[in-house]
């Protein structure tokens, strides 16, 4: 049952974030799964593989490559590039949003993309985070609120690019 709502999910992300899927794909099953191979293999000539700790640590590895593998190629296979919007009268996918915090009074500018390109870190949120949500479609000068922990927060928005 949760597999099958992951495959029927969309994964909303840029052109360049699939590019950088594929390239990790691709490493993965060629160069990181001959290593995890040699690795076992090595794990095997030291006899007993019940009480052989570098067998089990092998096979560990081995079966996180295979889930990692699974979950680039779920990615990939239910990706939804996401073109940005070309618009700068309301906030869309690819906008670079400069807002004020109203409490704070503090400025800050945010790119809203993609989940799969979201990186809160560097100011690029996702249009399905409760702030990415409020933002969207919203002009220059709107007020929007964003139910957060903490309360709800008051933004303005002051530039839309």
């Amino acid at each position: 049952m949760f597999i099958d709502m992951i495959k029927e999910a969309r994964f909303k992300m840029s052109e360049e974030r699939l590019s950088k899927l594929k390239e990790e794909l691709h490493y993965l099953q060629t160069v990181r799964e001959k290593e995890v191979a040699q690795q076992i293999k090595e794990a095997r000539s030291f006899g007993d593989l019940t009480e052989n700790s570098e067998y089990d640590d092998a096979k560990t590895e081995q079966g996180k490559l295979y889930s990692k593998i699974a979950e680039i190629k779920t990615l990939i296979e239910n990706a939804e590039i996401v073109k940005a919007s070309e618009k700068t009268d309301v906030v869309g996918m690819g906008s670079k949003v400069t807002v004020r915090d109203i409490e704070m009074k503090e400025d800050i500018t945010y790119e809203i993309v993609g989940s799969q390109d979201a990186d809160p870190a560097i100011n690029k949120i996702s249009d399905d985070s409760p702030f990415g949500k409020s933002l969207m479609d919203h002009k220059k000068g709107d007020t929007v609120k964003v139910d957060a922990p903490a309360g709800v927060l008051e933004f303005k928005i002051l530039k839309i690019e």
